[in-house]
């Protein structure tokens, strides 16, 4: 099941991790070493309802930066009521908020066939990373995850010339096998390390998988995560009351060149996590 429909389906230190690479702040005075930033999908019915309001619910909640979808792509989605509103006054509301928005995720499609118009949503918006979450694959089959990454490359290297960063946002799909092969790290074989950074979703764990394992074998190839935490029977709960290893990870996010983390999840496990998050990075 991927992102849109899990997360739709829902209702809305160590000297090591002390020694975290700062993380973007666009220039802000911030309140915490490490600053922690939130995805706006689960609370897409908030964000199109009361934009501003809930950019300050989540600034309340601890939180100083967020990660946008693009409106005009996310419509059907629940981003539709924002795609006329200005990118302009969606960033003054953001910065109204105490927060930044260094980040935004746009579907494949858009990359490929409106690329010009996404890259100006996302300087309007003050962003340095431009996220993909999957690839168009229509022969499911590793050549052809491998011929959607090397085509995906070009598109970074437009991305990259109006300065700003391409990544690539994992669900679950790319951890199964197919031919012989996990998706995944077919994808990270293919893909140009210099120009696609890997934002890795740690949902996955539900399926066994580490996020600080890929860490560890890909250092460098990340620049942001997804945070979400779980119980070993599979059900969300807040950052820090599942199974992850939390230290681990943020040890081994340093390794695999982490920028940004953006807690995604329900509603109601937005604060703790972000408590739970600050306490351990101080």
């Amino acid at each position: 099941m991927n992102r849109r429909k899990f997360v739709g389906q829902s209702t809305l230190g160590a000297a090591a991790v002390l020694a975290l690479p700062g993380f973007l702040a666009a220039g802000e005075t911030i309140k915490y070493k490490h600053p922690v930033g939130f995805q706006t999908f689960p609370i897409r019915d908030m964000v199109s309802k009361d934009f501003a309001g809930a950019m300050k619910t989540m600034a309340g909640m601890g939180y100083q930066y967020t990660e946008m979808c693009y409106p005009k792509g996310y419509a059907d989605a629940g981003f539709g009521p924002l795609v006329n509103v200005k990118p302009a006054d969606l960033r003054k509301m953001i910065s109204d908020a105490g927060l930044y928005c260094p980040s935004c995720h746009f579907g494949i499609g858009d990359l490929t066939n409106n690329l010009d118009q996404c890259i100006e949503f996302a300087h309007a918006l003050g962003m340095t990373q431009m996220i993909t979450p999957g690839f168009d694959v229509p022969e499911n089959t590793i050549a052809g995850y491998k011929k959607a990454a090397d085509k995906f490359n070009k598109t970074a290297e437009k991305i990259k010339s109006a300065g700003m960063a391409t990544g690539y946002h994992n669900h679950q799909k790319e951890f199964a096998m197919l031919d012989g092969e996990l998706i995944y790290d077919a994808i990270m074989s293919e893909l140009d390390g210099s120009l696609v950074k890997m934002q890795f979703q740690t949902e996955v764990i539900t399926l066994g998988y580490k996020a600080s394992t890929y860490f560890e074998k890909y250092p460098g190839r990340f620049i942001s995560a997804h945070l979400s935490d779980w119980t070993a029977d599979k059900k969300q709960v807040p950052v820090g009351k599942g199974v992850i290893d939390w230290k681990e990870f943020f040890t081994a996010a340093k390794k695999g060149g982490i920028k940004n983390f953006f807690v995604e999840m329900n509603f109601e496990n937005y604060k703790d996590s972000a408590e739970y998050i600050h306490g351990l990075l101080g």
